[in-house]
């Protein structure tokens, strides 16, 4: 019988799936009680560039990613869709679609996090009179209150990476869904949302709280859509779905997808998702995924932390009652810089990085500056070595380019200390870059801490399916959860900072020489 068919046979459902749909790829893992997966699959996902600075996906394309590796996942454990207990999705985050609300039909293609269609209108914002007043009337509040609320509003500093702005884009250069939006007939849903409604087939459409605080569209003080940010980028507040908890029943999938009904257990953002599979539950435990890019986050447990720019607030998730705060700072170009490197033929192989690295004292002298990923806000900023050499090789050039991960590490975590009044306690990390041995032990010995890396890279799946699992009885409490974990390395200092200080003395002034490039 195939994959997918009811089997009145069957074993009862003892797994739980974690799908994640991210930027590079979709994955879904499928999980025993015990946290060992039991099948995968995966899928490359292939972005647009229909113009310079878009990026888009193809919505039909996506789905039919999503509905394979869940059929391919099953398959390869040896399952039948009815063993299934319940599905987890994480999502990358900030992408998004419009749709109609009656036909389904999308008013475009998904619009990524990465798109910097809104670079004009970013710049008109953020040299606007108006802005500026508002950002005074915030200074001033924060000054005379305390209050992080007023660091936080993401009007005080458009970004090109910010869901509000390209959103804002739509209604101003599609006509359809401007016309849709004025009769309450517009949709708008980040990638949760979508395949939420494509996976009921339009019965239910809902976001979660950590999917929502990372639009920046989403207040998470008030935990409300913000209505001031709307106005003033004329946004409708009907085009919004209604939030839900992250773990949670969110109804089952159509009979006719999988043969069966799976129940919809979770869905959550990706960042977040990695979190929670690292079971950084407690206040003042860190996470710190390397993947295309670079994310520290904070448990703040009940307390938001905000200060411009380098460091902002989220939802973590909300289970009942709970609710989980987190603090995010974001670095570009880790996975995206190494790829690039390997697609112009510096290595062969992604796990040669390490060792070429370690062939050699240093990198004499050369310099990797990120920028391959534009910045939110610096659209400008352009990749670029500095000190090459005659003498410079292959081995010099990607030591740099590890090197300046573990340097931006090194800061970020540096403003974490600064700005976030929570000791920490923890730190684990994750993510593909995760496994190069060289940015692990730099970036340990650079910030002075103990760092642990699970035995499963794959955090956003897991935290899916953990948060899944909890709200379908599959698995009791958290603390359960906890004794799941397996890690595979630690990474402990062994060189003291001073060793490092002329390399990164010489990265910080070649960082000074290259914006607005």
């Amino acid at each position: 019988m195939p994959c997918g068919q009811p089997d009145s046979g069957a074993a009862p459902a003892r797994y739980v799936l974690g799908v994640d749909v991210g930027s590079t790829v979709v994955k879904c893992h499928v999980y025993d009680r015990a946290a060992a997966v039991r099948g995968s699959s995966c899928k490359k996902v292939e972005s647009l560039h229909p113009r310079s600075g878009w990026v888009e996906l193809d919505p039909e394309v996506l789905w039919s990613q999503f509905i394979g590796v869940i059929k391919e996942a099953v398959q390869a454990a040896g399952l039948r869709m009815r063993q299934i207990a319940g599905l987890g999705i994480s999502t990358q985050r900030g992408t998004f679609i419009t749709w109609h609300k009656r036909t389904g039909k999308p008013f475009h293609n998904f619009i990524s996090w990465q798109d910097l269609r809104s670079a004009e209108l970013v710049n008109s914002w953020n040299k606007s009179l108006l802005l500026k007043v508002i950002h005074v009337i915030f200074t001033v509040l924060h000054f005379l209150t305390g209050n992080d609320r007023y660091l936080a509003p993401s009007f005080l500093t458009f970004s090109t990476h910010q869901t509000s702005m390209k959103l804002s884009w739509v209604f101003k250069n599609i006509h359809e869904a401007e016309e849709a939006a004025k009769k309450n007939n517009c949709c708008f849903g980040t990638v949760d949302t979508w395949l939420l409604y494509r996976l009921t087939k339009g019965s239910v459409y809902a976001t979660d709280y950590s999917n929502a605080s990372s639009t920046g569209i989403f207040e998470p003080f008030t935990k409300c859509w913000n209505p001031t940010l709307c106005s003033l980028l004329s946004i409708p507040m009907s085009v919004y779905p209604p939030v839900k908890d992250t773990s949670f029943n969110f109804g089952s999938t159509d009979s006719e997808i999988f043969g069966v009904p799976i129940p919809i257990m979770a869905v959550v953002a990706d960042q977040q998702s990695a979190m929670f599979g690292e079971c950084c539950f407690h206040p003042g435990d860190v996470k710190l995924t390397m993947g295309t890019g670079g994310f520290w986050n904070v448990n703040t447990g009940e307390h938001l932390f905000a200060s411009r720019r380098s460091l902002y607030p989220l939802i973590g998730w909300k289970i009942g009652e709970e609710v989980v705060y987190l603090t995010e700072g974001s670095i570009s170009d880790i996975g995206t810089a190494i790829k690039w490197a390997q697609d112009i033929e510096l290595f062969t192989n992604v796990d040669e990085t390490a060792e070429m690295a370690q062939s050699i004292a240093d990198s004499q002298g050369v310099c990797f500056i990120p920028g391959l990923q534009a910045s939110g806000y610096d659209p400008y900023l352009c990749a670029s070595f500095m000190g090459l050499k005659p003498s410079t090789n292959r081995n010099h050039l990607v030591r740099a380019m590890l090197e300046s991960v573990a340097f931006r590490n090194k800061l970020l975590y540096d403003t974490i200390v600064k700005k976030v009044h929570i000791p920490l306690r923890t730190i684990r990390a994750d993510g593909g870059v995760s496994n190069n041995s060289f940015v692990m032990q730099m970036t340990s010995d650079l910030i002075n801490k103990k760092i642990e890396k699970p035995a499963n890279a794959d955090m956003s799946s897991l935290g899916a399916a953990f948060l899944a699992g909890l709200a379908s009885g599959f698995w009791t409490d958290k603390e359960q959860l906890k004794k799941l974990r397996r890690i595979e390395a630690v990474f402990e200092p062994q060189k003291d900072l001073e060793e490092y200080r002329p390399a990164m003395e010489a990265w910080l002034q070649a960082m000074k020489h290259t914006p607005h490039w």
